[in-house]
């Protein structure tokens, strides 16, 4: 338990290994179970697409949790916060003067020609210069004192109501260890959601500001948080449909008359949200509510362009975004990246494919990469040829010795590697749920972690002083 595969106990888990000696497998095992069927009772489910087995499915749960300390979590929670207030200030800084681009310490062409940067967004001013309000950032650990980033999600991050109900799931099934172990609770994150949406709503309004969340429909593989985080901030559930803009205001459709909406926390894609300025056959967004956005009559979290910064191609150059907009270097680094765009880049990973992780650059859940330890020679034969095609489509990064946490196997309790989604909000404030998302690879050896590739979650406990 020591978290980078050695068999030694780390502090952290000291009580929690001195209760887990004291228990049967089989008991366990039984507890997996009991999990399960909560969940399945819960109806926390996420859909699957474009495979045989398409469908609704169930997130693996393990039952033993992945424990920082609080020291740990501090030194972490500075650095998310000065990572999500950089990445704010670069989007702010690229949809007005562009200030990095004229320094010369990003290409412009990386930003302007880069299918995440909206045009229209440029010259908008979002309530209190914030872009992106909601922020996952992916951290593996390597080693006791190194943490990296792996990834920036500052479009529509998902994945907070597995925080939340993987916790609550775990109370009801060992109320002896919560008694036994001080953990910092995660229960306030909708209160805290809803205190951010709050704080970003249009300046002049004289009430307090209505909310809605905006969501694709039931058909959505996230719908199931959509709903969940709609019914624990005791705000509307919507859908494009049951929005118009009418009277130069955003209307909710509601049985007692129109309503109008002030905040929207949308999890729908940018090219959706209207069908007058992004896709025209859009069905799920609202004709018109751009305009609005830009006239300071709504405001939409997280805002239009805010994946801009969380792009793989831009990634490479977050150390030097963090340094150019904070005076600081980065408190939590990136993993070393080769921007395939490059030419140098380019031919050392041509020739180190076996060695490394080849992602494309605009990918996600785990899908469209590469990892060339476990690759075959046909694969990596057939990535070289689509690098060579299309260089400026991929990133590569090295393969790191992630950490492990003890998992509830077939056979036992075994090490297996995990990463952590921590949440982070900003609006009048930085806040940042104590732990995360645990995603762990449950397949012996195996470094993907997403759920749509078999991955599973755990409980993220933080210890308190």
């Amino acid at each position: 338990m020591n978290g980078n595969g050695g068999q030694g106990v780390r502090s952290p888990y000291s009580a929690f290994a001195e209760w887990l000696g004291t228990q049967k497998l089989e008991a366990l095992k039984r507890k997996s179970v009991e999990a399960e069927t909560l969940f399945r009772r819960t109806g926390i489910t996420f859909s699957v697409y474009g495979s045989e087995d398409a469908g609704e499915r169930l997130i693996p749960f393990d039952i033993i949790p992945r424990i920082l300390s609080a020291s740990e979590w501090r030194r972490l929670t500075v650095g998310i916060e000065q990572r999500v207030r950089a990445l704010n200030a670069f989007m702010y800084d690229i949809y007005h003067r562009q200030e990095i681009i004229k320094a010369g310490r990003i290409p412009e062409e990386l930003v302007i020609s880069n299918s995440a940067f909206i045009p229209e967004m440029v010259g908008a001013k979002p309530p209190l210069g914030i872009y992106s309000h909601v922020i996952g950032i992916d951290i593996v650990r390597t080693s006791e004192k190194d943490f990296f980033v792996l990834e920036d999600n500052t479009r529509t991050p998902s994945g907070v109501s597995y925080m939340l109900e993987n916790r609550e799931t775990m109370m009801h099934m060992f109320p002896d260890l919560f008694a036994k172990i001080r953990v910092a609770s995660v229960e306030n994150y909708p209160e805290n959601l809803l205190k951010t949406l709050e704080s970003v709503a249009p300046r002049d309004l004289d009430r307090e500001p209505t909310i809605a969340l905006l969501t694709p429909g039931p058909f959505n593989s996230a719908y199931y948080e959509h709903s969940f985080l709609a019914d624990q901030m005791g705000v509307e559930l919507v859908e494009g449909q049951d929005l118009v803009v009418l009277d130069g205001v955003l209307q909710m459709k509601t049985i007692l008359g129109p309503t109008q909406v002030d905040v929207l926390y949308r999890r729908i894609d940018d090219e959706f949200l209207d069908p007058l300025v992004f896709r025209p056959d859009s069905v799920l967004g609202v004709s018109g509510l751009f305009d609005l956005y830009r006239g300071g009559r709504v405001t939409i979290v997280n805002a239009p362009g805010a994946g801009i910064a969380d792009d793989k191609a831009i990634y490479s150059y977050i150390p030097e975004i963090i340094q150019f907009y904070t005076g600081r270097a980065p408190i939590l680094q990136n993993v070393p990246t080769y921007n395939c765009r490059k030419a140098e880049d380019l031919a050392y990973v041509l020739e180190h494919l076996p060695e490394l992780v080849i992602k494309e650059v605009h990918g996600s859940g785990g899908y469209g990469m590469l990892i060339g330890p476990t690759a075959s020679k046909d694969e990596i034969d057939t990535f070289r040829m689509k690098l060579q095609a299309h260089p400026d489509n991929y990133i590569a990064q090295p393969t790191l010795a992630l950490s492990t946490c003890p998992t509830l196997v077939e056979a036992g309790v075994a090490p297996r590697h995990l990463d952590l989604r921590p949440f982070a909000l900003f609006g009048d404030q930085v806040r940042i749920t104590p732990g995360g998302l645990t995603r762990v690879a449950l397949k012996q050896g195996s470094l993907v972690v997403n759920s749509s590739q078999g991955g599973g979650t755990k409980d993220t406990w933080v210890l308190q002083d």
